[in-house]
């Protein structure tokens, strides 16, 4: 059994289109497809359960956010495989079974990614190293591609190639098939995101966690599924700036240990910093955004 599961707000007909794909180009053997509708205002849910009757829709009456309105999916999902696939994503071909196929030839990954593609047909940059504050600084200083082979290009990973199947540190989440094996090593496999990351890096923490478990992520070029990104952030961006800033910092409080903690005010301020640039101005994230909803 695989599992899909796909988390909703605000992206119709983007939804209607993934869903289409995946009965267009379904895995091998029996499958569910669970949509999870964080309080959509555009018909969403209804949209769902009009013309996909047979996928499994939760309407939890709130925005839950992504890594909560995963774990729903999660707790109610039967597969052995369980994707976690955004609904500004499309299939083609047979991705979805040719994934399923590579990651049983990897037996020790406990998830695998795809090549993501964008409307303008190239591939996108999806694949990062675990952020550490040198890595990040390298990033946000542009000194990554000076010393791509240097801690300062370890975050941004700026040689990955995308050509060539093998490890991959941290991809998007946009594409992560899991195996539930895996995710039981680390923590309950029908909850695994941890909600202190409501947004973004609640991938980043469950790889680094699988990682560090000895269940590394595989990326498979041979496929691909095109990726409209970020349809549902770029509704609310300002907020979503601050989010991911705010998000980083807590990665970096939750994972760093001994003299690396000494880095943490530093990463604070750039983060701030950084964010008050990009936002041009402050904005409380997701959880107020939730609010004024």
């Amino acid at each position: 059994m695989v599992s899909v599961l796909i988390v909703n707000w605000n992206t119709r007909d983007l939804l209607r289109s993934c869903i289409q794909s995946i009965l267009r180009h379904p895995p091998e053997g029996p499958y569910e497809i669970l949509v999870v509708d964080n309080d959509s205002s555009d018909g969403s849910a209804a949209m769902v359960e009009t013309e996909f009757p047979d996928a499994r829709l939760f309407r939890p009456g709130k925005n839950l956010g992504y890594a909560a309105g995963n774990n729903l999916a999660f707790s109610h999902a039967q597969g052995e495989l369980l994707l976690t696939l955004n609904p500004d994503t499309e299939f083609e071909d047979d991705t979805l079974a040719r994934a399923c196929a590579a990651l049983a030839k990897q037996p020790r990954a406990g998830s695998l990614a795809v090549r993501l593609v964008g409307p303008d047909g190239r591939t996108q940059r999806s694949v990062r190293g675990f952020p550490t504050p040198l890595g990040v600084m390298g990033q946000a200083l542009r000194l990554d591609h000076l010393f791509p082979d240097s801690v300062l290009g370890s975050y941004s990973l700026p040689k990955f190639d995308y050509d060539r199947p093998g490890p991959a540190p941290q991809p998007m989440g946009t594409f992560l098939l899991f195996r539930r094996e895996a995710l039981a090593m680390v923590g309950d496999p029908c909850a695994p995101f941890d909600e202190q990351f409501p947004i973004f890096f609640n991938e980043v923490d469950l790889l680094y966690r699988l990682d560090r478990a000895g269940w590394p992520c595989w990326y498979e070029p041979s496929g691909h599924v095109w990726h409209h990104h970020g349809a549902s952030t770029r509704q609310v961006r300002k907020s979503m700036v601050w989010e991911s800033h705010r998000s980083l910092v807590r990665y970096l409080r939750k994972h760093l240990a001994g003299p690396e903690r000494l880095w943490l005010p530093l990463v604070w301020l750039l983060a701030t910093l950084s964010a008050l640039v990009r936002a041009k101005g402050f904005y409380a994230g997701f959880r107020a955004q939730c609010d004024d909803l």
